[in-house]
């Protein structure tokens, strides 16, 4: 889900996603007792989009240059915990990426990022995915949303609005939500990609890993950080909450572990204070894009997997 930014409001229209999947060895009946309450190592393969990839995060590193990823996102961190050597260590995320772009070749700015999935085998086994949030265009309805919210508070809404959340009315006919049509959509795409994956790695444990607060639940707060009219900054945050729970049903029936950032998340969103923030508003204080985690956010995030891999 996150839209990525290159300068204010441009950059949210390059959503990175945010779905996680890790998947890690099945111990088979040779490694007994010390390892079978700790999985495998490596081989670890990234897979996924700027939520992964943690756009303008120092260090920037790794090919094409336009995937923009950080030796501080948290495949990185997850890496450096479980002891993972370099040469087991294989990250492919790409800033923009969309679930097509895990079997296709992506372009990017910068150079061309092989199809993700080409870098899985029968010997991997950890594998993290972060997918969803383009193909769902969360990053171009943030864009029109916040647009529309600087209108909002400019101009007032009982000159101009007949309502606080004039930004849903463009994406909700009657009973039809074409976003909720969207996540629906990517929910079938997610689950044939969970299938490939399971095909190419199948000696593989999978979690997927929805994503962090991006806006306080009670859409207030925000101010000039996210201008959203209050009853768009709930639309939005309930969309998250419905790609989530998406994200969180395909990992059950594809027999893999869903893990929550939402909850380690709350109170650290793009509208909270600049110290304890994960995910940076429009105009970053830290290294980071706009609306997309910081050095912080990807710590918070791989902590949570590391969790699941632990539990």
């Amino acid at each position: 889900m996150g839209p990525y930014a290159r300068a204010g409001l441009a950059g949210i229209m390059s959503c990175g996603v945010l779905v996680t999947a890790v998947l890690i060895g099945r111990p088979d009946s040779t490694h007994a007792n010390a390892n079978e309450k700790r999985p495998h190592a490596g081989p670890y393969v990234a897979l996924g989009d700027s939520y992964t990839s943690g756009p303008k995060i120092p260090r920037q590193s790794g090919t094409p240059a336009g995937c923009e990823r950080s030796d501080h996102n948290y495949p990185a961190v997850v890496a450096h915990q479980l002891g993972v050597t370099a040469t087991d260590f294989r990250d492919v995320s790409c800033s923009g990426a969309t679930i097509t772009d895990l079997t296709a070749p992506q372009k990017t700015s910068n150079g061309t990022n092989p199809a993700q999935l080409s870098a899985l085998s029968t010997r991997t086994r950890l594998v993290t995915l972060g997918i969803g949030g383009n193909d769902i265009g969360f990053g171009s309805t943030v864009t029109k949303c916040v647009t529309m919210g600087a209108m909002y508070g400019a101009i007032g809404s009982d000159r101009v609005f007949s309502d606080d959340a004039p930004c849903k009315k463009q994406y909700v006919d009657g009973g039809a939500d074409e976003v909720a049509q969207k996540i629906q959509a990517s929910g079938r795409q997610l689950s044939a990609t969970l299938a490939e994956i399971e095909r190419r790695a199948p000696k593989a444990r999978v979690y997927v890993v929805g994503y962090p607060a991006i806006l306080p639940a009670d859409g207030k707060g925000c101010g000039r950080e996210l201008p959203l009219a209050p009853g768009d900054a709930t639309y939005l945050h309930d969309k998250g909450q419905q790609l989530n729970t998406m994200l969180s049903r395909q990992a059950e029936a594809a027999g893999a572990t869903y893990v929550d950032t939402y909850s380690p998340s709350v109170g650290h969103d793009a509208c909270s204070a600049e110290k304890t923030r994960w995910i940076e508003p429009l105009r970053p204080s830290r290294p980071a894009a706009a609306v997309h985690p910081n050095a912080q956010g990807e710590q918070g995030m791989a902590d949570a997997v590391l969790r699941a891999i632990g539990d």
